[in-house]
């Protein structure tokens, strides 16, 4: 069975940054795909990053390219999303995605797994 925790939420002026973390329970995190997504009040969840299993390619959404970092460490069973320059249209709640997959789905269709998601809020 598998079970995503998210953490590292909270209130950040714009410009700050904050660090997501995601951990993982279950077997073989190694074989899974990860990503982010987040939904903002009254809207739609959308994509914000993927990475493979192996970490060696990941997808960003265009409005946090060069903003925010995705990475997993396969030891730790973890994944993070290190989030710079914020703005205060990315506040949201982030959620976590795990599929079991080689891919790098940006759909949430494609993943299997939740987590029960973490309160960004960035402040004008």
């Amino acid at each position: 069975q598998v079970q995503l925790v998210e953490s590292g939420g909270g209130l950040v002026q714009a410009g700050g940054s904050l660090r997501l973390s995601c951990e993982f329970s279950g077997p073989m995190f190694s074989r899974y795909a990860m990503a982010w997504f987040r939904q903002a009040s009254g809207k739609e969840r959308e994509f914000v990053a993927a990475i493979t299993w192996n970490a060696l390619s990941t997808s960003y959404e265009d409005s946090v390219k060069g903003r925010f970092t995705i990475s997993r460490d396969n030891a730790k069973n973890t994944m993070t999303l290190q989030m710079n320059s914020l703005k205060p249209e990315d506040t949201g709640v982030y959620y976590c995605a795990a599929d079991p997959t080689y891919l790098r789905p940006v759909t949430e269709y494609e993943y299997r797994h939740w987590g029960q998601g973490t309160q960004v809020t960035v402040s004008s």
